[in-house]
Formats: structure tokens, sequence, C-alpha cells
């Protein structure tokens, strides 16, 4: 099978990396290998229907900042300059309009490709949309990495809690958020903790989708529509950010055994991010930027799961195992 990858920041060339170092993977399991044939950044594209090396690619990326040495306008050019049958859509999260990821996956659908993403934007705006695209023309349509990262969500319900009523999924979906509520336990004020969280890389120049909840609500959103079957959008969630907690309120927990924690909770009545109280020593007190969700199930009860939220390599281990899927359906184990 051969693959194309839309984007190529920092998930994309660890997807990129990834997919080189499991080739004997796939030759054991499947007797034939995924070949990475194109991938694109926001400018460039390189293509070739015998296959790409990573390291040069990633390379090039690093000392020149372009993946390849052909320009295109319309995107579509690039898509249609070789044959592949799995697109791997990791181009750069737009919660607004979908940005280019909306195109690439709708485009990808309708000319019978498979799909793989970690944007959320597309998903958070126009699930449905998407979803029905992919059954039409019976493709799938993965999205692991859209949620957590390399916290194991999506496909845990999906496959090892199958059968089960989900009653409800609410949890910790921005590690940036719980870095800074984090510091600010520590005594920071919002301010010297958003700075921090800036240094570190955790967040953008532009903290707002972090900060004011919008990342987590879309993460609640496809929660939602993928596993409680409803048909939401962004606009549907009770969104409440974390820039009005002040050091007050941190100390006001920490006196009664509460820690602030950015809260996303999804059931079939409830689509909402706000900061919640939470015991110190639950599950959902997690410091640092690991993300958690605590799923509350029919008989198993509930069920915490935690795993870095971000990250290249963390988000590619996500992209892999939907891969992997495609591949054991299109082909077989």
């Amino acid at each position: 099978m051969r693959a194309f990858i839309c984007g190529f920041g920092t998930i994309g060339q660890s997807v990129a990396r990834v997919i080189k170092e499991k080739q004997d993977f796939f030759s054991k399991r499947y007797g034939e290998t995924l070949t990475l044939v194109g991938a694109l950044d926001s400018k460039t594209y390189i293509s070739d229907p015998n296959g790409l090396d990573a390291d040069a690619i990633i390379k090039a990326k690093k000392e020149t900042g372009k993946v390849g040495n052909k320009d295109y306008k319309d995107i579509k050019d690039a898509l249609e300059s070789v044959d592949f049958e799995i697109l791997i859509e990791v181009t750069s999260t737009n919660i607004e309009t979908g940005g280019a990821g909306l195109e690439n996956i709708r485009y990808a659908l309708e000319n019978g490709k498979d799909v793989v993403t970690a944007n959320k934007g597309p998903l958070a705006l126009k699930f449905k949309e998407l979803t029905d695209l992919a059954d039409k023309h019976d493709r799938y349509l993965l999205f692991e990495g859209t949620v957590g990262g390399a916290m194991p969500i999506i496909n845990l319900n999906k496959y090892d809690l199958a059968g089960q009523k989900i009653k409800s999924i609410r949890g910790i979906f921005n590690g940036t958020c719980n870095y800074i509520l984090t510091k600010m336990d520590d005594g920071q004020p919002f301010e010297q903790a958003l700075k921090e969280a800036q240094q570190q890389g955790y967040a953008e120049t532009d903290p707002t989708n972090d900060v004011e909840g919008y990342d987590s609500a879309c993460k609640v959103v496809i929660l939602a529509n993928s596993i409680f079957g409803r048909n939401a959008t962004l606009d549907d969630v009770e969104i409440t950010g974390i820039t009005s907690i002040n050091s007050d309120a941190v100390a006001l927990a920490q006196n009664n055994g509460m820690v602030i924690r950015l809260i996303g909770e999804v059931s079939p009545t409830k689509l909402e991010v706000a900061p919640r109280l939470i015991p110190r020593g639950h599950p959902l007190s997690l410091p640092g930027t690991l993300n958690t969700a605590e799923i509350i199930t029919e008989y198993a009860g509930p069920i915490t799961v935690s795993g870095v939220g971000a990250g290249g390599l963390e988000t590619a281990s996500a992209i892999l195992s939907d891969i992997i899927d495609i591949m054991d359906e299109r082909i077989g184990d």
C-alpha cells in the first residue's frame, strides 16, 4: 500500500520516520510494505511512485524549509501527482473553517482514498458530513490522534469496550492548560505560568485556543460524535476557559483539599468544557502536561486512561494504530 502525507511539520515528519522504522513489521504482518510516495507542506511537495526516503525529505525540510522542489497553488495538483491508497492528513488545525485539512479529507474520500488524520478542525466542524462521505465511498476515516495524542481513547471505546454502554466521559484534554494550572498550584500567577508554558513550547504565541478551552471543546465534540453517536459541532459546547482563574481561587481550592483542572465532559446529554474542583489524588487531578480521561461504563465501572496529549512521535503512535486498522481490513493479517 502507498501513503501520502499532507502536512510536514513535527507530526508529519514523525509519521514519515515511523513508517520507515516499521517496514519490517508491515512486511511480516502483511507480506508487503507501506510505501510513502508523497508529502507536502504549505508551499511545496515531493512525490515518487517508487517511494520516498523519510530521512532525506526530513533533512531537506530542516535545511531548506521545504519538503520538495515542486511548488503548488492547488493541493489537488500535488495529490494527483502520484497514486496512493491512504492519505495521512496532519496539516495545521483551523477550528474556524476547517482549513486545508477539510478540503484534503473531502478530496481524498471522494476519490477513493482511506484517510487517517490528527487534525481536529475538520472533525469538530463537519464530523457527520465527513463520516457520511466515507460511508458513501466505502472508505475509512480514522482519527485516534485527534483526541489526546498518544492517549488511546477512541479505539479503546471502539474495540475493548465494544458492546458496553458508555455513560459519560470526562477528562483533561489539553496539556497546556494542565501545565499552567499545575504551575499555579505551586504558587505562580496565571501570566507567569502561561509565559513559562510558551517558553517550554507547550503553548503557542497566541494561546487562545488552549486557554479559552476551544482545543478541549474540539475533542469533546469528536468524542460525542464518535462514541455517543451525536451530531454535535463546536457551537454546541458550553465553553469556559482558565483565564479568569486567579491565585486566590487556587489557594481556596488547596485549603479544601482540591485542585482546579480544566475538564471536558461529554455524555448523551452534556457537552461542556470548564474549570472544575477535583479532589487531590483523584485521577483527574493529574499534574503536568499529560492528558487523562475517566470513562464511566455500563459494566466495568470507571476506567481511567492517560497519555501524552501532544508531540510528534506520540501523535504518530496514534496514527500508526489507525494505519494498521486500515491495512488489517484492506489486506488482512
